[in-house]
């Protein structure tokens, strides 16, 4: 991704580590020098004070206090010389105490440049002076004690830029493994953080394209925990009211038309039952008065005569209950309820139950072994659609009888298709399949029971969801199909 959020975190977490060190070498290097100063400073001071404290407490020249000034000297790592009032070195941790004698009265007798003082007190003076002899450059302090004898205390400054030159290269050498460290630090750190956070992605793409089966399955508590655990509730209840919206849609949409099409669709469905009844009912009522008047008398030809009010009876029960569906469908007095199912199953639960009817007519059905496939549908009333194709593939399969079913994806469309072998559909009578009562073969429609509205109650039931339909010719045979909105993506097995 160009501005994945794994990238950003490292770079962040890593500029932050280099940024951090270099700071701090910018810090060693300005500042070190002028608070080593400043403790160098207040060492002096605490040793002043310390000396100053022995001083009082006793003789000078004993050997505790030797012990004492060793101390202080080994404790602030300084140098000090305490004179009497006689200009003579009493005390000293020196090699050259009269160089260091001759520069304490220099500085109390014939003083010193005020603007160069560190500190001046009336208790004693300190600043920073070179000796010429070395080029050490040292803090120096001076004055007198309380009990009247002069001192003074000398540090070194040179350890200052070797202190700080080992430092900044010490901290240079941590900062390179720090940065590295921290290479790999942000690495895992960003992987561990963003991949939830990809999932979540990945998981919001799916349901983009409507496929509500994928869920976030972190176990952790984090917020992002808590974000995918809304995403898993908003996919479901994005799902419910998909749902319910395919369904209310479908009704707004035969709403629409309802008005319109009532009323035409009652005269035809009058006309188209008045001319369908007529001849069952002709044949009943000829054959009825037949066995009424005694035409013939025997047992056999009586029985014909019932047998073939039966069948007509029988026809006309089945036409009925068939406009009955068709009419409801076409009033849109039914409420088509959009749900997500396999498709896949379902084509296979019909194939077997027909399975005794395909045996009898000698006919083998081909199909992929597809895997579950989900679509949005009336399961029942796609049920129907199918059982519709297949039969008519039954009844009408010639030659090789074979009938082929798939299921394929075009163009973001599920289509279920119904192929059978045998002579193709009139060019002339392809348009009118789907009007109700129309037969391209009315001998053979006859001889299997049919009334020509299967194809008619296809229309209405895939109309009513707004789904496409259709036939296609072949040379060896005829293709039923129609298409159904996919639910998600599927994979074959």
């Amino acid at each position: 991704m160009k501005y994945s959020m794994k990238r950003q975190f490292a770079f962040l977490f890593i500029a932050l580590t280099t940024g951090t060190i270099l700071l701090c070498l910018l810090l060693n290097s300005t500042l070190l020098g002028t608070y080593y100063l400043n403790k160098k400073q207040n060492a002096l001071v605490s040793a002043y004070y310390s000396i100053n404290a022995a001083s009082s407490a006793g003789d000078i020249t004993t050997e505790e206090y030797d012990i004492e000034l060793k101390k202080i000297c080994e404790k602030y790592n300084i140098q000090v010389l305490v004179a009497d009032g006689e200009s003579q070195a009493v005390k000293y941790s020196m090699n050259d105490p009269q160089t260091v004698l001759k520069q304490l009265f220099d500085n109390i007798f014939l003083g010193v440049d005020e603007e160069s003082l560190l500190q001046n007190t009336t208790s004693y003076k300190m600043r920073v002076v070179r000796d010429f002899k070395t080029q050490t450059e040292y803090i120096e302090m001076w004055g007198m004690l309380d009990n009247g004898y002069f001192f003074i205390l000398r540090s070194a400054l040179e350890g200052i830029r070797e202190s700080v030159s080992i430092s900044n290269h010490f901290l240079a050498y941590v900062g390179v493994a720090a940065i590295l460290v921290s290479v790999l630090l942000a690495v895992w750190i960003s992987n561990r953080v963003t991949k939830p956070i990809l999932e979540l992605a990945k998981i919001s793409e799916r349901m983009k394209h409507l496929d509500f089966d994928a869920k976030y399955s972190g176990q952790d508590k984090t917020e992002i925990a808590i974000l995918g655990n809304n995403v898993n509730e908003l996919s479901e209840a994005l799902e419910a009211t998909i749902s319910e919206l395919k369904t209310a849609n479908n009704e707004l949409l035969k709403d629409i038309e309802r008005k319109d099409r009532v009323d035409e669709r009652r005269r035809e469905f009058l006309s188209n039952v008045s001319h369908e009844l007529k001849t069952p009912l002709a044949l009943i009522q000829g054959y009825a008065e037949g066995l009424k008047e005694g035409i013939n008398d025997d047992a056999e030809s009586r029985e014909f005569y019932c047998d073939v009010i039966m069948d007509e009876a029988a026809k006309m029960n089945t036409m009925v209950k068939n406009l009955l569906t068709l009419n409801q469908l076409e009033a849109g007095n039914e409420i088509v309820s959009m749900e997500r199912f396999d498709v896949t199953m379902l084509v296979k639960n019909q194939i077997t139950a027909s399975d005794i009817l395909l045996k009898q007519n000698g006919i083998s059905v081909r199909m992929e072994d597809y895997g579950a496939i989900y679509v949005w549908g009336d399961e029942f009333r796609v049920e129907e659609v199918f059982r519709n194709y297949l039969t008519n593939a039954i009844n009408y399969a010639q030659g090789e009888k074979i009938i082929d079913v798939k299921i394929l994806e075009t163009q973001g469309r599920v289509r279920i298709s119904v192929f059978n072998t045998g002579s193709p559909i009139p060019e002339e009578s392809v348009a009118h399949l789907w009007e109700k009562f129309y037969k391209v073969d009315k001998a053979r429609t006859r001889e299997y029971g049919g009334s020509g509205i299967g194809l008619s109650i296809v229309k209405a039931i895939m109309e009513s969801m707004n789904q496409k339909y259709g036939v296609i010719n072949y040379d060896n045979g005829v293709e039923f199909w129609f298409e159904l909105d996919p639910a998600q993506p599927h994979e074959r097995s």
